[in-house]
């Protein structure tokens, strides 16, 4: 890991602030962001976290929807557990027909958003990260309109890149209302924006 890059994020902060307040990864305060403003995670909600290790959007999820509501985690990697009855995580791949098998046998009942961070391991090919990149965008997307109820939304990280307009024509197509957002958090030279879809149109609950 580069040195430069390692002082970096030692400055940065959403990394100091992560830190001292106990979440697993700054992303926790990305999701923060974009719940405040559009309000699509509620006190008792069910949330599905896809790519969620190491868990800061786990966190984040688990404290807006409160004691009474429930978020579980999917990720290729164990995730560590939390000491919350309310938070249950399972290792599997999002692109895998047993993982959404398991993922629809662990939901109590349909979810109420569906977000996923999921990314791949960059290669530095850009052309290759995009593209595994909107892959796992799509995955994320077909999880949800397997397991979100009628109201539900999905907000999942994309790259900037030529497959992104594609994508969101998808996500239109699907939710009634589609936002792109950069939150705050996100650093200024990353690449990566975000694509909330709000209320699952009828046809495809």
């Amino acid at each position: 890991m580069p040195k430069a890059w390692v002082q970096d994020r030692k400055r940065d902060y959403y990394y100091k602030k992560a830190k001292e307040e106990k979440y697993r990864s700054r992303a926790a305060y990305k999701l923060f962001q974009a719940v405040q403003k559009y309000r699509f995670i509620k006190k008792g909600d069910l949330v599905m976290d896809l790519g969620a290790a190491p868990g800061g959007w786990l966190q984040a999820a688990r404290k807006t929807v409160g004691a009474q509501g429930l978020v579980v985690g999917i990720d290729l990697k164990q995730i560590e557990p939390f000491p919350f009855r309310n938070v249950i995580t399972l290792a599997g791949d999002i692109s895998d027909q047993d993982t959404r098998a398991r993922i629809l046998e662990i939901l109590p009942r349909k979810a109420n958003a569906v977000i996923s961070d999921a990314s791949p391991n960059i290669s530095g090919v850009w052309e290759v990260d995009h593209a595994i990149q909107i892959d796992l965008a799509m995955h994320s997307l077909n999880i949800a309109l397997d397991t979100l109820e009628p109201s539900g939304s999905l907000f999942v990280k994309v790259f900037q890149g030529d497959m992104l307009n594609d994508f969101i024509t998808k996500v239109k197509k699907h939710f009634e209302v589609v936002r792109i957002i950069k939150p705050k958090a996100s650093r200024t030279k990353s690449s990566e924006i975000f694509i909330l879809g709000m209320r699952i149109k009828q046809a495809d609950a």
